[in-house]
C-alpha cells in the first residue's frame, strides 16, 4: 500500500515498481484518513508493507501512523516512511511510533528506483511471521 497524496510521486512509485518488476498489487491512499478507512474494511485484502508519505491533508502519516499502530490488527503492518522530510524529529516520532524504516525521497529518478530496490529485496528477504 502507498499512502501518497503527491500524483506525479504516486506515478513514480508505480514506475519504480515495474522497472524492478515488483508485480503485487499496489493499493494507493491518498492521504491517512483514505488508508485507515480501506485498511478497517475487512472485505480488503491486507497488504503486505505500507510505505507512507508524512505530508498529506486531512490526516498526516504522523497521525495515521498514531492511529493504525493504536489497531491491534493494523500494527503488525510494516510501515516504512517514504518523504521528502529531512526533519530529525519526524523520524523520532516516526520511530517511536514502530515504523520499519524511514526513507528520503531522492531527487534523481535513478536513485528514487535504488530506495524502492533496497525495499522490495529486504522485504523479500526478511522473514515476517504469518498471518
Amino acid at each position: 500500500m502507498l499512502v501518497e497524496d503527491d500524483t506525479v510521486d504516486v506515478m513514480t512509485v508505480k514506475r519504480a515498481l515495474k522497472e524492478i518488476n515488483v508485480t503485487n498489487r499496489l493499493i494507493v491512499a491518498s492521504d491517512g484518513e483514505e488508508a485507515l478507512s480501506y485498511l478497517m474494511d475487512e472485505m480488503n485484502k491486507r497488504p503486505g508493507i505500507i510505505l507512507l508519505d508524512l505530508n498529506m491533508p486531512r490526516m498526516s502519516g504522523i497521525e495515521f501512523l498514531v492511529a493504525a499502530k493504536k489497531n491491534g490488527v493494523l500494527k503488525s503492518i510494516p510501515v516504512v516512511v517514504l518523504t521528502t522530510s529531512r526533519e530529525e524529529q519526524d523520524k523520532v516520532d516516526s520511530f517511536g511510533l514502530g515504523v520499519a524504516g524511514y526513507m528520503v525521497k531522492p531527487v534523481s529518478y535513478a536513485q528514487f528506483v535504488e530506495v524502492m530496490k533496497t525495499i522490495n529485496l529486504y522485504w523479500t528477504l526478511s522473514e515476517l511471521p504469518e498471518g
